[in-house]
């Protein structure tokens, strides 16, 4: 399958972000996953999905670190998807997509809440600044910047957008 990224976002980290986790299927199979499902048919059953479409996620998946296939069964060989230690920490992106999800629906809609585990309560999740605690939902107080690897093209893309910022103040 070709590459969905331009060549002047391959640097760009929502990019290649979404190439790993932008597909339908990938999503909610790691969703799946989060909810302690690791095995082949499990996965069939809740989410419907094709024989050879599963397959080819779960291949993906595999070979982009973020499911481990784990034999579990010997006669006949069964073989179970788990979460690694890169798709694990791929929960608050997942948690963040629901999140921005049930904003947009009456609370009767909601087909799906987070909640404490310990009292059932729903919690409403944030993305913050670990340092500060500032919720990051302000697009005016925290901007993006070209990072130490910044290309060229990737470095006046931010100079440019500076520039712009501190011509509006």
């Amino acid at each position: 399958m070709p590459s969905r990224i331009r060549l002047e976002d391959r640097e760009c980290p929502l990019s290649t972000t979404a190439q790993h986790v932008g597909e339908w299927w990938t999503l909610l199979i790691l969703h799946d996953a989060f909810d302690g499902y690791t095995r082949f048919d499990q996965f069939q059953r809740n989410l419907g999905i094709s024989t050879s479409m599963l397959t080819a996620r779960l291949k993906t998946l595999v070979a982009d670190d973020l499911l481990e296939r784990r034999l579990y069964q010997d006669k006949p060989p069964r073989y179970e998807y788990v979460l690694t230690e890169r798709g694990r920490s791929l929960r608050p992106v997942i948690v963040a997509l629901a999140a921005w999800g049930n904003r947009h629906l009456t609370p009767q809609e909601r087909s799906m809440i987070l909640v404490d585990a310990a009292s059932g309560e729903e919690v409403e999740p944030v993305l913050v600044d670990a340092r500060t605690g500032r919720n990051l939902d302000d697009s005016e107080a925290f901007v993006f910047a070209a990072g130490p690897a910044a290309s060229t093209a990737m470095r006046s893309r931010y100079t440019e957008l500076q520039s712009q910022r501190l011509d509006r103040s």
